[in-house]
């Protein structure tokens, strides 16, 4: 048992490293890729050739980024066949097709117009480059569109059915898939959080030529697109955000109250708007859980449920299961744990039951398990846990990622409003060093913004790979853990090579520019 927990441990400590140093990369090739294109447009309908030269500039750092964004993400779709092979059956083509399908048609539309797009100037027309740029930033949305879909199943199955013969689901609703509510928020919050990277990558850098005292107009140019396209992506990402929390609540409670260092609900909840959690407190003790906090009344029933009167509940009312009548006299109620992992084990024994009649030939008792399986199958993972306690999320990292994010969030919505107010109102700010140090450092910030989102995204569903259905205990590969401690350290070197390396070409040739006039 232990030498199986600590191969879970290391193959989720390998994927999230992975995914993480992936995400490093992809909200700004997003980004980026959108206002490259939004820049060639200008050229094509200006005519004027310092819109083609700022295009070319920002075109560059997106190349540089994409390249290594294709290579941790490939190596992030092997791991789930050399770490998660039991969770790459159990999904059967579900999984399968949507990463597929980014493979063939999403990635092979970005590989064939990028091209055009770096090696077409000049050799093809002004307006088959300009739809080579805008195609090229379609693929990347339609590459996040069919990962997404996939991320999203496994946090909201769908469009599916057991199979007990092939042992794994099978998909019986391609559009259940692909437009589940929670595919489709998570899709556009994705798409937007890029732009809004990118907005902030765009007027930073532009920052930094202003701080060398180099390339104004290429500078003021971009603050004024980065900064619009950076604020609206924000603004969207916030309205998208908002979504997203009504799914939370509707479809993963935990992951919400975990958020919320949250143990015990009410209705009408407060949101903690600023808090330091209690580290002693445990699900043992009735300590307090929260050190210090500054709520907002009614908060989190607004925030989840859009109704200041509706119930929330904490992590021991998922626990311990309730049955409450909320504000408006609604009847809420939801099993306990302890009852879903009996129902968790009854599904279980029921496949095995369905599996020893088959070979008997019973068919009656056949058809008693296959009913008895597909009554308890949404409890299936429950019946991997040995207690309660397993289901619950590690509470700290998601509390303090979801406030890094939405405080993060705060902060970039003001470096937005303040970035446009500069270049349109106030240019002499632009020449203030302190202008240029808050631009330059807001960098890292919208990164670490970027992460903890995603943090929250996927530290606060666990133990799940699959929503109630699967445990990363049940999901891993029969492999040696040493095997997957020597592969997690490979990938620590590699990832921090790469990450040096695109970070040292970046700055190399943001440099380099600041050293000349772009636009002469």
């Amino acid at each position: 048992m232990n030498d199986l927990m600590s191969v879970v441990d290391w193959s989720r400590a390998q994927f999230a490293l992975t995914a993480m140093v992936h995400w490093l990369f992809v909200p700004l090739t997003i980004g980026l890729s959108f206002i490259v294109a939004m820049m060639e447009t200008m050229y094509y309908r200006t005519k004027l050739e310092k819109w083609k030269k700022l295009t070319k500039f920002w075109m560059l750092l997106f190349g540089i980024n994409f390249a290594c964004g294709v290579a941790t993400g490939i190596i992030l779709e092997f791991e789930f066949g050399t770490n998660w092979s039991n969770y790459s059956w159990f999904v059967g083509d579900i999984f399968g097709a949507p990463l597929a399908i980014e493979g063939i048609f999403a990635f092979f539309m970005e590989s064939t117009f990028i091209a055009v797009m770096f090696f077409g100037w000049n050799k093809v027309s002004k307006g088959f480059h300009l739809a080579a740029t805008w195609l090229t930033a379609f693929g990347v949305v339609l590459s996040a569109l069919w990962i997404l879909v996939a991320n999203a199943w496994m946090q909201y199955p769908a469009g599916m059915e057991f199979d007990p013969d092939q042992m794994r689901n099978v998909m019986v609703n391609f559009g259940d898939v692909v437009f589940s509510p929670v595919a489709m928020n998570k899709f556009f919050h994705t798409v937007f959080s890029g732009w809004t990277l990118g907005g902030v990558f765009v007027v930073g850098v532009s920052c930094f030529m202003l701080f060398r005292k180099s390339n104004r107009e290429a500078a003021m140019m971009s603050i004024k697109l980065g900064g619009w396209v950076g604020l609206i992506g924000l603004i969207l990402t916030m309205y998208t955000g908002d979504g997203s929390a009504v799914q939370v609540s509707r479809y993963q409670p935990m992951k919400l109250a975990a958020m919320e260092g949250l143990y015990d609900g009410s209705v009408g909840q407060d949101l903690v708007g600023i808090g330091v959690l209690n580290p002693s407190k445990t699900l043992e003790n009735d300590e307090e859980a929260m050190l210090f906090s500054i709520d907002i009344p009614y908060g989190l029933s607004m925030l989840a449920n859009h109704d200041t009167k509706s119930f929330v509940p904490g992590i021991n009312d998922l626990l311990n299961g309730y049955e409450i009548v909320d504000g408006n006299g609604d009847t809420v109620r939801d099993l306990s744990y302890a009852d879903k992992m009996v129902l968790g084990r009854q599904a279980q024994e029921a496949l095995a039951q369905y599996h020893t009649a088959t070979e008997r030939g019973d068919q009656q008792a056949r058809a008693e398990a296959l009913e008895t399986l597909r009554a308890n199958y949404q409890y299936f993972g429950y019946g991997y846990f040995t207690a309660p306690s397993q289901g619950v999320p590690p509470v700290d990292l998601t509390f303090y990622s979801f406030r890094v994010m939405v405080m993060g969030g705060g902060y970039l919505l003001l470096f937005f409003i303040v970035a446009l107010f500069c270049a349109y109102k106030k240019e002499q700010w632009l020449d203030k060093r302190w202008v240029h140090w808050i631009g330059i450092l807001s960098i890292p910030v919208v990164w670490i913004v970027s992460e903890a989102g995603w943090v929250v995204a996927e530290v606060g569903r666990q133990p799940w790979v699959i929503q109630d259905l699967m445990p990363a205990r049940a999901a891993i590969s029969a492999i040696q853990a040493s095997s997957v401690q020597i592969t997690f350290w490979m990938f620590v070197v590699i990832f921090l090579g790469l990450v040096v390396a695109d970070i040292s070409i970046l700055c190399r040739e943001i440099s380099k520019a600041s050293k000349k006039e772009i636009l002469k």
